[in-house]
């Protein structure tokens, strides 16, 4: 697909995103929106549960989280769907036919006014019940309107009401008075030719109705008969063969559709890849599609299937695999923002990388806003200042570079904070764990990475004072061997970060974590955990020495 084709790009942090990610995505997505095209839109997206200290960012310069995106893989709504019209529910199994036989499709789909979906009828229901030839009540069973009578046999109502339905008797050919005698029951509808004999023998015996084959006329003394006695009388141009063999066409498909809960159909937001399971385990050729509001609005077969607009995202802070949304391999990568090692992600063209060595994603994106020249808004601003400050500690991380400070301060005097007093109010919000699980704190700020075969998980929380650190470790230690089990990650290491203090207490779990941390760092682990005095960074400080005792220890092994 060309670039001028594209009309929408989502923009997408890590999973269990932080400040950094959540910030980049929507500051990124302002930008873009500035100097992109008017055709195409970008969307900040976020690949999980926001974390408190990003929710008390975006409630403090009024936004609103991003909506949740979890999967990038092809959708329904990808795909070119059949845009099918739906039929009422009394429509005559005759117009359903030849609404088949014009659009070539053997599916047609049953809604109400409102275009909710109320049922589905193909090609081999209809045969089936044009085959049933034995069912005589078929029209007083499937309550037919003689409207669609009518339509079926391109009659003409001389007497009764088109509108009224047929509730009662069944259908039989009327041949002559000695072969009917018997044989009629009240409100029966009789097929008759222009014997008048027959005709007044059918409504003498309490005929509902009398269908008058070959366009023949009636008397005056049939007519008055038959107002008299209540009978409708249709006049067809068809002769009695042609006419029994249409006239149970003229039952709605109501009666012989299957029913909406019966139906496999797929909602626009259903996973190409499961629309395919279930058709490969069904005979049907065609499937109802519904919008995001539930109503019906077309349908897919496996033709459709074959081609799909792939989805277009742009990644920031991040550019592992195992840190990205679900489906990414099927997606467009349009670009990648990324302060972090050159991770796992391939593409199968050259794309937009760019990767700097600072501490924060949202200060390369600050360089962008004044490389494009675009003015930064004071919201914006706040958000990429708090994005630094949380990604740097408050300009003490490690991995915080001049270009951090000076993108910092500059986006502090934009939105009119002041950065050390911001900070605190900030990171005192994300140390709050009133009413916060296990799960909900572990996931705050955990990334998997991965060295040849070794996959691990470093999660981080960092801390203004003792008694909350205190608090997380008393709910995160016991849920440890949860979350291994849970991601499918045998090994775990956890940061408590002191920020105040520039030191990280080091808690571990799974076989060699132990043993992979004093390699790394040289120390004795004491009561489950190890002591990392001005250690602050997961990224420059904490990855690099894992993935070397790692590489190290495998070594040794071989």
């Amino acid at each position: 697909m060309s670039p001028d084709a594209i009309r929408k790009v989502n923009v997408i942090g890590h999973l269990n995103p932080d400040t950094d990610s959540i910030c980049a995505a929507i500051s990124y997505a302002y930008l873009k929106n500035q100097i992109a095209g008017s055709e195409t839109s970008y969307e900040a997206r976020r690949a999980g549960t926001i974390n408190r200290e990003t929710a008390f960012v975006l409630r403090h310069f009024g936004f609103s989280e991003p909506r949740l995106i979890t999967s990038v893989a092809p959708q329904i709504k990808d795909l070119e769907i059949t845009p099918l019209q739906g039929i009422p529910r009394e429509t005559s199994l005759h117009v359903a036919w030849n609404l088949m036989r014009d659009t070539v499709h053997g599916t047609l789909c049953i809604t109400d006014r409102d275009g909710d979906l109320q049922g589905l009828i193909a090609v081999k229901d209809i045969a089936n019940a044009n085959m049933d030839i034995l069912d005589t009540f078929v029209l007083a069973k499937a309550r037919t309107s003689y409207r669609n009578v009518l339509d079926t046999l391109n009659g003409k109502m001389v007497i009764g009401n088109p509108n009224t339905v047929i509730d009662r008797g069944k259908l039989l050919i009327g041949t002559t008075p000695e072969m009917m005698d018997g044989n009629i029951t009240p409100g029966d509808t009789v097929l008759v030719t222009n014997r008048y004999e027959t005709q007044r023998f059918a409504l003498e015996a309490g005929a509902g109705c009398l269908v008058v084959c070959c366009g023949a006329n009636i008397t005056g003394v049939i007519r008055n008969l038959a107002e008299e006695r209540g009978c409708a009388i249709i006049i067809t141009p068809y002769d009695t063969y042609a006419a029994s063999r249409l006239i149970t066409m003229a039952i709605p498909v109501r009666a012989k559709m299957i029913p909406e809960e019966k139906i496999e159909y797929f909602s626009v937001n259903t996973a190409i890849e499961d629309a395919q399971r279930v058709m490969a385990r069904t005979q049907h050729r065609f499937f109802p599609v519904l919008d995001e509001t539930g109503n019906y609005m077309g349908v897919v077969g496996s033709a459709n299937m074959l081609s799909y607009h792939k989805k277009h995202v742009i990644l920031v802070d991040h550019a592992e695999l195992s840190q990205t949304v679900d489906g990414i391999n099927e997606a467009e990568i349009m670009e990648i923002i990324d302060h972090h090692r050159v991770g796992t992600i391939e593409t199968p063209g050259p794309i937009f990388y760019r990767c700097e060595p600072v501490g924060s994603t949202c200060t390369i994106i600050y360089e962008m806003f004044r490389e494009y020249d675009v003015e930064i808004p004071a919201d914006i601003a706040g958000l990429m200042m708090s994005a630094i400050l949380s990604d740097t500690l408050c300009f003490r991380s490690p991995t915080c570079t001049p270009d951090d400070i000076e993108a910092g301060h500059d986006l502090a005097i934009i939105c009119g904070e002041s950065p050390d007093a911001y900070s605190d109010a900030m990171f005192d919000a994300g140390a709050d764990l009133t009413g916060r699980t296990a799960d909900e704190i572990f996931n705050s700020d955990f990334k998997i990475f991965s060295r040849a075969d070794v996959s691990y998980g470093v999660g981080q929380t960092s801390f203004m004072t003792k008694k909350s650190r205190r608090q997380a470790e008393a709910l995160l230690k016991p849920y440890f061997e949860t979350a291994s089990r849970a991601k499918d990650i045998p090994i775990l290491f956890y940061m408590f970060t002191d920020i105040r203090k520039q030191t990280t207490e080091m808690l571990y779990y799974g076989p060699n974590a132990e043993n992979l941390l004093q390699r790394a760092f040289n120390v004795k682990a004491k009561n489950d955990r190890v002591i990392l005095p001005g250690v602050v960074s997961r990224k420059k400080q904490v990855i690099p020495a894992l993935m070397s005792a790692i590489q190290v220890f495998q070594d040794e092994q071989r």
